[in-house]
């Protein structure tokens, strides 16, 4: 085990300056060979503890996983379990990253599932779905099917998510992999388990658009008869989204309706939501639809009742302002089946809200602490709330029900939210501050000082539509001062800014941390661009007794130099996600697209996408702002808003750039005003 340690590290350094086991140091190729070596000892346990770590180091070529692959092949057949489960799991992880090494060992594997030991069986079974080839796939779902009948529900769901892995390989034999899993939908089995199936049929119909409709009749036989009210819910708000944009969607009607007269009263509420949907974006259909949501105008649910009622009276209003004519059956040019530009069902129905309820209220929050916000008489309207940016548990949440689907929307932790503060109350508090108006965004706080020197300060940029202020956040750490009249004094060559007032703090003592505020007003006729400040902080320093506090001496003036402080274009983009980034790519139009190509200097794509979104300022959609392993081109997709309140997004392609290093930027820019554009484009260069 010190072996391996030692030759991991070296390995990783040897592997970074692009050398290999036999090109490597002395060290590197001295401990391989004792490794090798002891695979061929007497002893089971030092050939197992000496094949595992080689398995273990990393970026290993394939022949030099082999010597310790045969050895573990000959450890699958111990008739020690310990041995077998210990082998089994170190092959299934060489098999996530080397699978075609691993199945040499299939034989082998297809014996032990029907070995005793349940965890070994599972281990084999998933490890065959990452080894096996398309053509043995009909073979294992045949095995897998009477080995899941035996084993508890956690086994149950690592194979389930073997099989959605597997799907993702063999793409086009999802509808065998999907047909099986929709069968033991409707076998026994608990709440994880059929949670489990769900979130893997919905994530492999966001990821192979061709499972889409074969997958929906699939949930649909599943709600027929299904005892878990959340997954019933979450499977008809799928239907209400994905059902009316499919070839033929009236063939998932009858389901749904099915549910409005025979389930509780919160699959009854989703089932009429799903309905109207239909209705909404189904023009044809709306009539007969109609007729299966007026029962539900007398349901004796609330909330069913409600849903009913603005659905019914909605799709009436939209009927008599767009009644549809039914097309001859002889006609050649068919118009679509999709709602007129608008059409009333179509916006209240299918149009989601701008923002999310948690978001709204926080809006909502920072709208009334501004300053003679509730005094005008003016209606408060989404375009007329402030702009927030998303945080990070919002975000996080966001990709991991991306990620997960249902899965992780379940295992969502339930309680109350945390109150979020608005960091702009502190500049509200101070009139002369607030007559500037709203802030639109806020920065995290930047460091401009060491943490362990005698003063520690920090800032904060409030961005206005014509200023910026400048919070700093002074703390004092000697014992024996008071520092009076705190004040930075900030300067610049560059004609964007110029310094129009300073807000001191009167007195800091010992231990305390107090605001001072410098303004800048910007000059609207130059372009944004990244200025640097030099910041200096002014003071009198007065001596105190540290036990008593009172005053020793006369006081002195002092200046004390801090780091420099940049202020970027990026801090004028708010971080705000969209829905539908591909709907909103469209419609925003290229009229003001700007296109770009840069040599970016780094190493991996991880680096060159997260410094594209600092870079740029603006928030990853669809879970783009993770890379998925394998090296190829990633595509990330930036939503923000500039400020003044105009809309930005941006498509960028990262790639490698072969042997010679370095990645290639392919960036387009989008947003309501050109300038916008071009300004949020160069923030790259």
């Amino acid at each position: 085990r010190y072996t391996a340690k030692l030759l991991h590290d070296e390995i990783a350094q040897g592997r970074a300056s692009g050398g290999s086991i036999q090109d490597g140091t002395p060290i590197m190729r001295g401990g391989y060979k004792f490794l090798e070596s002891c695979l061929r000892h007497k002893e089971d346990m030092v050939i197992y503890e000496a094949a595992r770590a080689i398995c273990g180091l990393p970026n290993l070529e394939p022949q030099d996983l082999s010597p310790a692959i045969n050895s573990l092949q000959a450890a699958l057949s111990s008739p020690s379990p310990a041995m077998r489960f210990a082998t089994m799991k170190t092959l299934a992880n060489v098999a996530a990253s080397h699978p075609r090494v691993v199945s040499k060992c299939n034989e082998d594997l297809e014996t032990l599932i029907a070995d005793a030991n349940r965890s070994v069986a599972t281990l084999a079974i998933t490890t065959l779905l990452k080894t096996g080839s398309e053509n043995s796939i009909d073979r294992l779902l045949k095995q897998i099917s009477a080995f899941l009948t035996d084993i508890a529900d956690e086994y149950k769901i690592t194979v389930v998510k073997s099989l959605q892995q597997l799907c993702f390989t063999y793409p086009s034999r999802h509808r065998v992999i999907v047909g099986f899993l929709s069968n033991f939908l409707r076998e026994e089995g608990g709440f994880d388990f059929k949670r489990s199936i769900v979130a893997g049929i919905i994530n492999l119909m966001n990821q192979i658009p061709e499972t889409t409709e074969s997958s929906l009749l699939h949930l649909c036989e599943f709600i027929e008869d299904c005892e878990f009210t959340m997954l019933s819910t979450q499977i008809l708000n799928l239907l209400g989204q994905m059902g009316p944009s499919t070839s033929a969607p009236a063939r998932y009607i009858r389901f749904i309706y099915n549910r409005v007269i025979l389930e509780n009263s919160a699959v009854r509420a989703a089932a009429i939501n799903a309905l109207g949907k239909f209705a909404a974006q189904c023009p044809s259909l709306r009539p007969s639809i109609l007729t299966l949501m007026r029962p539900g105008l007398v349901d004796e649910d609330d909330e069913t009742r409600d849903r009913a009622s603005i659905a019914v009276k909605t799709v009436e209003a939209a009927m008599a302002q767009f009644p549809y004519d039914v097309p001859d059956e002889d006609a050649e040019d068919v118009p679509a089946d999709e709602p007129q530009a608008g059409d009333p069902a179509a916006f209240l129905l299918l149009e989601s809200m701008p923002m999310s309820f948690d978001k709204l209220e926080r809006s909502v929050k920072a709208y009334m602490s501004a300053p003679a916000a509730m005094d005008s008489a003016d209606a408060i309207t989404f375009s007329s709330l402030p702009i927030l940016e998303d945080l990070p548990e919002e975000e996080e949440k966001v990709e991991e029900a991306e990620q997960g689907g249902i899965e992780a929307i379940a295992a969502a932790p339930a309680g109350p939210p945390k109150e979020k503060l608005d960091p702009a109350a502190v500049v509200y508090a101070i009139p002369e501050l607030a007559s500037l108006g709203r802030v639109f965004r806020s920065t995290k706080p930047v460091p401009l000082t060491e943490s362990e020197t005698e003063y520690v300060v920090e800032c904060v940029k409030h961005i206005f539509e014509d200023n910026i202020v400048l919070q700093f956040i002074v703390q004092n750490t000697i014992d024996d001062q008071r520092l009076d009249n705190v004040t930075v004094a900030v300067d610049t060559d560059s004609g964007l800014f110029e310094a129009a007032g300073e807000i001191a703090a009167e007195q800091i003592k010992y231990g305390d941390t107090v605001n001072c505020f410098t303004v800048l007003q910007r000059n609207a006729d130059e372009p944004l661009a990244t200025c640097n400040f030099t910041c200096e902080l002014h003071f009198s320093v007065v001596q105190v007794d540290p036990a008593t506090g009172e005053e020793e001496g006369d006081g002195f003036e002092e200046e004390y130099p801090l780091e420099d402080l940049e202020i970027s274009t990026s801090d004028f983009m708010a971080k705000v996600a969209v829905g539908d980034f591909r709907k909103s790519w469209e419609t925003m139009g290229n009229s003001n697209e700007v296109l770009e190509k840069f040599a970016l200097q780094f190493k991996n794509q991880e680096d060159a996408v997260s410094a594209v979104i600092d870079f740029l300022g603006m928030q990853p959609c669809d879970g783009t702002g993770t890379i998925k392993p394998g090296g190829k081109p990633h595509m990330l997709h930036l939503s923000g808003v500039f400020v003044g309140g105009r809309s930005v997004l941006a498509r960028a392609q990262v790639a490698m750039q072969g042997e010679s290093g370095g990645v290639v930027l392919k960036i387009a820019v989008r947003s309501e005003d050109e300038g916008v554009s071009r300004m949020v484009a160069d923030c790259i260069s």
